[in-house]
């Protein structure tokens, strides 16, 4: 594998688990606050973040490549609100697409194509993702400063949750 992929890859593993990590801190921010639909929702991509990561860390170990499992920072915890929250769930998707879209771009100049190959799955979840985050980032803001609203966003979020997280049908 080359040295700068592997590393490349290796930067995506500690992307991936300090996603999850911040997940995690949100869905608990948003336990303690009452968001039950919310937090189930975090909850979750949490736990998909820990997928990526893992199958990431597969991928290398099958190509011959030194995994590095990496220290990582703690995350926020305090968001403000539900509107923070999901700005804050927005901008981090969008941290990791441009990351992946660097790994892209290094694999087509260096002609790895079988970990371009594979990288496609994630460009795909990263269109999802980022759909997700801004749908719900812009019903908040339809919602505004509606309490009601925050209590119906809640309980349609845990629907999603229990749907995998998929805006569209």
């Amino acid at each position: 594998m080359n040295s700068t992929i592997e590393q490349l890859l290796n930067d995506q593993i500690k992307y991936e688990a300090q996603a999850s990590m911040q997940y995690m801190a949100m869905a608990s921010w948003a336990d303690a606050k009452g968001y039950s639909g919310v937090s189930n929702f975090f909850y979750a991509q949490s736990e998909e973040e820990r997928m990526h990561m893992t199958k990431l860390v597969k991928f290398v170990n099958e190509r011959g490549g030194n995994v590095i499992i990496p220290s990582l920072d703690q995350p926020e915890a305090d968001f403000g609100g539900l509107l923070a929250l999901f700005e804050k769930f927005l901008s981090s998707e969008i941290f990791v697409t441009e990351k992946i879209n660097h790994i892209i771009y290094e694999c087509l100049q260096k002609k790895d194509y079988n970990v371009h190959n594979f990288m496609q799955w994630y460009v795909t979840e990263q269109l999802e993702e980022e759909a997700t985050a801004r749908t719900l980032l812009d019903k908040l803001n339809i919602i505004g400063d509606n309490t009601s609203g925050y209590y119906l966003f809640d309980r349609d979020i845990e629907i999603l949750a229990a749907e995998g997280g998929d805006t569209e049908e």
